[in-house]
């Protein structure tokens, strides 16, 4: 479909109309969430509830009340915005790139290899700290404004938190840390759009009386219309003028803002209650009726501010990977759907255990286990280690409590309290989702390639993977209704690139996997469906040489059967493992170990393959690329090993 977007030339336009700021702001905002719009639909992910809540407020301060375009985006001296919650990002680089910081090769590639990540990171010009896991922007913040204060900068901060974000008890830390050394030379401004994800936050865990709560801990508070931006003059201008207190402006956004059909309520009454602009890119149908509307707006004000005709530019088609084999053709199979299915079904057959979620229902598909059953789902909000502590509460009363959030945010926030309530030895579940590289458009933020370590360190949790929805219900069955001790499973959360079939009669069996190709000398073992899928591609690709590889699933990543073990190898030369994780304290590490320890390694040559550095933003095939783990890559690494070994 065509996909247009609005030059700079005519933001240049607009700001060298000679209009008053009052008339020029509005316009640009609605030129700068049109290219949003664009971005997020080229994209084909990103958020667009949040980027248009924010827009107003995001303008204000980069036109109006900080000195960023003149003062330049190196000078120590310049001011400095940043985003805390980081799903308002496509609409910052649409304003950025509207000001000729972030250039336009940059802004057509939002979540492309070399391009915007779909989190804030700071290798992006004009964006001042990586954000995207939630709760640490004021405590950014105030190291930022301390570290110019002391070395004899000036420039002011501010940095923008979601509503939402605040059930991260960093914050609360951040308030009273923020009053006790002081530190009144930075403000916070909340967009303030009532909405997180997919629902209201009093469904989820209430704000209360706002001014009053944020009062009490010492902060100075403005509260003001976020879209309103005389309102947002005064109320800065009344901040600026505080020099005793910290600094804080609530303003009152509607999530969606621009875009009648997405912003709320109407949203929330067009979709049963649930918001579904929070994340993701609209449909050819939506798009071209929020682009519409948006356009015909843009065009009037063009026209009613006596401006010559605006002007848009048709975006160029992007190249697709050169190599049919890279490209994996996506299934409808998602593993996560399995996996809430089988709760649902599990439910009927026990009655002790209990779900807590963190504001991700949807995503980790328990949703419908929520609506089946209410009073075993406990929606925690955006508060991991709340969680787990809740859980282990749960477990200590003879409950079963199973944990669900994605990987970085379980697996990191809340170890310490992973580990203490592990220390307690009773039974947990920990659902990891969004495991794994891929999918890489959100950004390192969000691609979880060190919970397998984390949890690894534990000596009482069995890690497992499954490699299909097949293998998730299994796998379901076994930590609810068999295992002894707690469980951690990883859960892909996009749809699978093959389906990888179980074997006939196949039986879930602790530290068994099963062989999906043929071969002797060179074996490989890789879990999910990600990685399973680019070595049965490396697999084929090799056999056209005439090397054989044997690719095995092995779903269970820290627990083997050394018999299994024995046979799978018996043949082997060349063992290889492909890690959806960082090389160190993946499957790799814990095998060798066992393998080690067991008299199993011999004369074998082993190597790892796995997310080498932080991972990268981009599409599946070029985050994989970028690791050398996409199944052509793939086969030229293990070719070379087994060459090695034969010269």
């Amino acid at each position: 479909m065509e996909m247009k977007f609005i030059p700079k030339s005519e933001f240049d336009r607009v700001s060298k109309a000679g209009l008053d700021w009052k008339e020029t702001l509005p316009l640009i905002a609605k030129m700068c969430r049109m290219n949003t719009l664009f971005e997020v639909k080229r994209a084909g992910s990103g958020h667009l509830g949040s980027s248009f809540s924010a827009m107003d407020i995001v303008i204000f301060l980069y036109y109006r009340h900080l000195n960023l375009r003149h003062a330049g985006i190196e000078n120590p001296d310049r001011d400095i915005y940043f985003s805390s919650k980081g799903h308002d990002v496509p609409g910052q680089y649409a304003a950025l790139y509207s000001m000729g910081i972030v250039p336009e090769e940059k802004f057509l590639a939002l979540r492309r290899l070399g391009g915007l990540d779909g989190h804030p990171d700071v290798k992006i010009p004009g964006i001042e700290a990586n954000t995207g896991s939630l709760g640490m922007g004021i405590s950014k913040a105030r190291g930022m404004a301390f570290a110019k204060r002391y070395q004899g900068w000036q420039g002011k901060v501010v940095v923008m938190t979601g509503d939402g974000e605040w059930q991260e008890g960093e914050n609360f830390e951040a308030l009273q840390s923020t009053v006790q050394q002081k530190r009144h030379d930075f403000i916070v401004v909340m967009d303030h759009n009532k909405l997180q994800s997919d629902r209201y936050i009093d469904r989820i865990v209430s704000l209360g009386d706002l001014p009053k709560k944020l009062s009490s801990f010492g902060w100075h508070v403005e509260r003001c219309d976020g879209h309103d931006y005389l309102r947002l003059e005064e109320c800065f201008a009344k901040l600026n003028a505080v020099q005793d207190k910290p600094k804080f402006l609530i303003c009152d956004t509607i999530k969606g803002r621009g875009v009648s059909f997405m912003e709320h309520p109407v949203a929330l009454e067009e979709n049963n209650g649930y918001y579904r602009w929070h994340a993701g890119a609209p449909d050819d149908a939506s798009y071209v009726r929020a682009y519409d509307e948006l356009w015909n707006g843009i065009c009037s004000d063009f026209t009613r501010l006596k401006i010559a005709e605006p002007q848009r530019v048709e975006a160029l088609p992007e190249k697709k990977p050169s190599s049919a084999l890279a490209v994996s053709k996506n299934t409808s199979e998602f593993v996560a759907d399995s996996y809430g299915k089988a709760l649902v079904e599990l439910a009927k057959e026990k009655e002790d255990f209990v779900l807590l979620d963190a504001d991700l229902s949807l995503d980790c598909r328990i949703r419908e286990f929520e609506d089946t059953y209410p009073k075993r789902f406990i929606e925690m909000g955006i508060a991991e280690q709340d969680m787990v502590s809740m859980a282990s509460g749960l477990a200590l009363q003879g409950l079963l409590p199973i944990c669900n959030s994605f990987a970085n945010f379980l697996a990191a926030r809340g170890n310490e309290q992973i580990y203490n309530a592990l220390s307690e030895n009773r039974k947990i579940i920990f659902a990891c989702h969004f495991a794994g590289v891929i999918p890489a458009g959100p950004g390192k933020s969000h691609q979880s390639a060190r919970d397998i370590s984390l949890f690894g360190a534990f000596p009482n949790v069995t890690i497992l993977q499954p490699s299909s929805g097949a293998e998730a219900r299994l796998i379901t069955r076994y930590m609810v209704l068999d295992a002894k001790e707690s469980c951690m499973v990883r859960l892909n959360i996009g749809p699978s690139p093959r389906i990888i079939d179980l074997p006939k009669n196949y039986r879930l069996e602790v530290g068994r996997g099963f062989a999906l190709s043929e071969g002797r000398e060179n074996v490989l073992f890789a879990y999910g469906p990600v990685m399973l899928n680019e070595a049965l591609t490396a697999a084929e690709l090799l056999k056209a040489k005439g090397v054989t590889l044997k690719v095995v699933n092995l779903p269970w990543l820290n627990r083997f059967d050394k018999e299994w073990l024995r046979e799978t190898l018996a043949h082997c030369e060349n063992f290889f493992v492909l890690e959806d994780h960082s090389p160190f304290g993946g499957l790799g590490d814990h095998l060798f170990s066992f393998m080690n320890r067991e008299g199993l390694i011999g004369k074998l040559t082993f190597t790892k393959f796995g997310v080498e550095g932080f991972p990268v933003c981009g599409t599946p095939w070029e985050a994989l690329r970028a690791h050398r783990l996409d199944g052509e890559t793939l086969s030229i690494r293990v070719l070379e090993k087994v060459n090695g070994k034969e010269g």
